[in-house]
This record gives C-alpha cells, structure tokens and sequence, in this order.
C-alpha cells in the first residue's frame, strides 16, 4: 500500500504550528522552540488533518512503533497538551498510561515541563505535580490531564478524550487498556495514540496491536480510522548492520547518538544475553523472548551438516522427554556422544491436528509447513496422543538400531507414559526441573553450542525453541531454562537438557542400581 503525502490543509498546519510553539525538554535542544522532525511533522499532518467530511478526524487510533531515543516522549507529550487545549473537546480527559508510575510519569513531566517553559501556557495550566495532574479552567467545562499506572486501583469511571500510551509491550496485561479504550465512546472525536518499542510477548495487547497494523499498512485490512506508524527492521535483517540501523530509527545521525548505538552492538555481539534487548529496542524487531540465551548465529553454525541417522546405528544414546501440556508441544531428544566431546542430537515433535491453522494464525509459527516437511508429527484429536509417543520410543531400537541407555523425563505428567515404557524393560529416570539437577547440563549445552559442538542439522523446529529461552540464575551462578519467563514454546531445549542432565555424567558416576527399573536421583 503506497502511502499517500501528508495533508497540508488548515487542520493539518494548526497541529503543526501548536506542536512547533512549545519547547523541548531535554539534553541539548532543552528550552529551544519544538523543531519537528519531517516524521514527527507527517505523523501530525495525518493525524489531525485527514478529516471525514462532517470535519471531525478519521484517525481514532495512531499506534507508532519506534525504537528508543528517536523523541518518541517528547512528541507524546505534544500532543497531550494540544488534546487538552487545542482539539475543541469540551471537558477534555487526558490520560498517559505505562505499566507503572514511573513510566507513565515520563510524558507528564515533559508535557509539565513544555507548559513551565512558556508563561502563556502556565498561565491557563494549573499543575499539581503531586498528583501528575494538570488543570484546564476552560469556561465549556473543566479539562484534565492525568498520568496512570497499569496497576493504578479503582482504574475505572474515566470519560476520555485522548490516550497517550507509553510503552505498551510492557503492559502486563490488557486490563487497563480495555478500561480506557471502552470509556471513549460518548467523545465526538477521541483518539488512542500509542507509541512503544516493539516487545517480546506473543499474547500481549501490543503484539495484537502490532500485527493489526501492519496487516493495515500492507492493506490486508481496511480500517480508515487506524494508522499504523511502524518503524523497525525485518526479521531477517543483518542486525549489526548501519544501513539497518539507519532504516529503523529516523532521528539516527540527527539526535539519536551513533556512537552509543555502535557501543551496544559491540557488546550485543559480544554477549548473547543482549542481543535481543538490542534487537527490540534499537530496531524494533519482535523477538522470541525477552533475554536471549544461546546465540541463535553459533547455534546455526554447529548444525550446517545434515544428520546421517544410518551411522548412528549401533550407538548408545540418551532419550529426554518433555510431555508438557497434552494440548501443546511434545518432544523427544536422542543425545549421542561423540569422539570430540561433543554431541549429535535428533529431535521429533508431536503437536495435536486439530486447531492447526487457528495455532498457525494465532501464534506465528509455521506448524502446518513443519509437518509437511516432516520435522513435526500431527496426532489425531485436540490432545497429544501418547500411544504415538510410545510406539516411536520403543521402535527406536529396532527401526533405528541404536542402543538407548535410559529414558531421561520431567516428572511432571509423565506417569502414565512412562509407566509403560518401563514395562518394556527400559530404563526410566525422572529429572526434577530444579537448579540443582539441570545446571550443569544447561551450562553444558551453552559451551557446545559456543564451540560448534552441539550437532543438530538445524532442524527448524528445534532452533525456534532455542531461540525463545529465556533463564533464571540464582545467587551461586546456576542456571537452568525458564519455561515461566519463556513466552513462546521451549519444550525440545528442554527435552535436551533433560538428557544432557544424565550424559554428562561419567561413566563411574552412573550406580549399578541404574540397570534396571525406574532410577531416583
């Protein structure tokens, strides 16, 4: 969808000329008359001079996604004050809500700090910096503008007129999104203006905000009172490239300090635990998790040789289940230790037929082309079937010749499963999912996939589940996934390190006990 030019008729120009009276508040530009930006300006032009043909604006909701330090605050604030005295809305409500006090406080103290700087604005404003309130004694009724937190009580019974909202993908949850959005309808004109970085969370409002416009933009939608401002890098985009940087944040080179912006690559580059945070704050890419932790590029790299399945035959191997949710992902890992130190891992998922296109459309993920490539089995139903599970484990031997040592699980759900696989005569060992059992696996696993010793042919299912751990860390330095603080599914990572729990150990170390039944450790 080509975008048409900004507008550049008398609504449009006011917006402009209000915007451009008031003064920045920061760093060097500090107390100088507001200079637009031409993407601050074209945002303004759009959204206060596209008009239905009663006059009123078409534009309800303008959500803007752009990496951090382009002026995102200050343009916010902008438009707070001109919502509250220039857009002709009798008993005007303005709210800058964040997900918590201090965030939502960043666009009221630099919308406070615009009126302080000019006497005519201070002069109609009363403020009431305790409060993050400001007052507007128009005489067709009294306006507000106020400053609220996700977690603020009693966060009802609000008439608004205007919504700035900060920083959405930190929201968390829609509670206090739905409570303002629902309370625009009796407004002539209201308008919803959101401007964030992008996030991590796959189910959050902002995701579902962010998807709906570029489905807008791309003209998959047609929804005049939407306009979608996003900013940001493809997926695939060369993240450490400065023609990426430059694409993604139009104040670059301007205000938007390079250097700083050269200095955090580095260290993302250098320490995989920021890439992401790089990547969603400086670019505006969506990721997998908050906090990544295995270097998607190292892990790449240790699997660009397929798996020969036929020269594993005769071999020992470690088998790590995670059953998760009988509706969700289940995977099975065979663990092989190599010559080198390091190992070679062939995973098989299973995920449940039905409901597979409503999960393709609602997740992102592309489970339907998995199965079609055979990387990812459909059971029949609406829940895993487990007799597939089973037939697959004990098939391994003879179909696939090799010689399992031990089945590795998570206790949690398995009982049933595994009491059946025991009966055939195979060795059963639950894994608790503490610090305590899965460190040093974890911290295994991170070392090979450094050294491109972790062998897995980039099977793409189990890639996008190391690209979604997220991990704890306790006090002592252990460390282990988080399936709580991962938002997407990590279930084949945690099926390998369930395995690598038990492989890592020596030889001498495995009891003589372990020969047969179900093992507690």
């Amino acid at each position: 969808m080509t975008p048409t030019r900004p507008p550049r008729n008398a609504a449009a120009q006011r917006a402009v000329d209000v915007v451009k009276n008031l003064t920045h508040t920061k760093g060097e530009f500090a107390g100088q008359p507001f200079r637009l930006r031409r993407w601050q300006e074209d945002i303004l032009r759009r959204l206060f001079g596209t008009r239905l043909a009663d006059g009123r604006r078409q534009y309800r909701t303008c959500y803007v996604e752009i990496p951090r330090k382009n002026g995102k605050t200050e343009l916010a604030a902008a438009i707070a004050i001109y919502m509250l005295l220039s857009d002709g809305e009798q008993g005007a409500e303005v709210y800058s809500a964040a997900v918590d006090r201090d965030q939502a406080s960043l666009v009221f103290h630099a919308a406070e700090q615009m009126v302080r700087n000019d006497p005519e604005l201070s002069a109609q404003l009363e403020i009431i910096p305790s409060q993050r309130r400001m007052i507007h004694h128009a005489p067709g009724g009294v306006g507000i503008y106020r400053a609220i937190p996700a977690d603020a009580p009693h966060a009802h019974g609000y008439n608004a007129s205007a919504i700035i909202y900060d920083e959405l993908h930190a929201a968390p949850n829609r509670e206090l999104w739905d409570v303002l959005t629902t309370s625009i309808g009796s407004r002539r004109q209201p308008l919803i203006f959101v401007i964030t970085t992008a996030g991590y969370d796959r189910h959050s409002i902002c995701w579902e905000l962010h998807t709906y416009g570029e489905k807008v933009r791309d003209g998959v939608i047609a929804d005049p009172t939407f306009l979608p401002v996003l900013y940001g890098a493809p997926d695939a985009a060369d993240w450490l490239d400065e023609a990426v940087w430059r694409a993604a944040n139009p104040a670059l080179g301007d205000f938007r300090d390079l250097d700083e912006m050269r200095t955090a690559a580095f260290q993302a580059r250098e320490v995989p635990a920021r890439q992401n945070s790089f990547r969603r704050l400086y670019l505006c890419q969506w990721t997998e998790s908050e906090t990544r932790w295995l270097d998607i590029e190292a892990w790449t790299a240790g699997g660009t040789t397929a798996i020969d399945r036929a020269a594993l035959r005769g071999r020992r191997c470690y088998i790590g289940l995670d059953l998760s949710s009988t509706s969700d992902l289940t995977a099975c890992v065979a663990l092989f230790r190599d010559e080198d130190g390091g190992y070679t891992v062939v995973p098989h998922f299973w995920l449940p037929e039905d409901n597979l296109r409503e999960r393709v459309r609602r997740d992102r993920v592309p489970y339907d082309a998995w199965a079609r490539d055979g990387v990812l089995e459909l059971t029949a139903g609406n829940v895993v079937d487990y007799g597939r599970v089973y037939d697959y484990i004990v098939s391994l031997p003879l179909v696939e010749g090799w010689e399992v040592v031990e089945l590795d699980f998570d206790p949690w759900n398995a009982t049933g499963l595994v009491q059946r696989l025991q009966d055939t005569g195979l060795v059963c060992v639950p894994i608790q999912q503490t610090m305590k059992d899965l460190t040093s696996a974890t911290k295994e696993i991170e070392k090979l996939v450094k050294t491109r010793r972790l062998r897995h042919g980039n099977d793409p299912v189990l890639r996008w589940c190391a690209g979604n751990v997220v991990t704890e860390e306790d006090g002592n330095g252990n460390l282990k996934p988080s399936k709580r603080k991962s938002t997407e599914r990590i279930d084949g990572i945690a099926a390998l390190i369930t395995a690598m729990a038990r492989a890592v150990r020596q030889p001498s170390e495995v009891s003589v006990y372990d020969a047969h039944g179900v093992v507690v450790i």
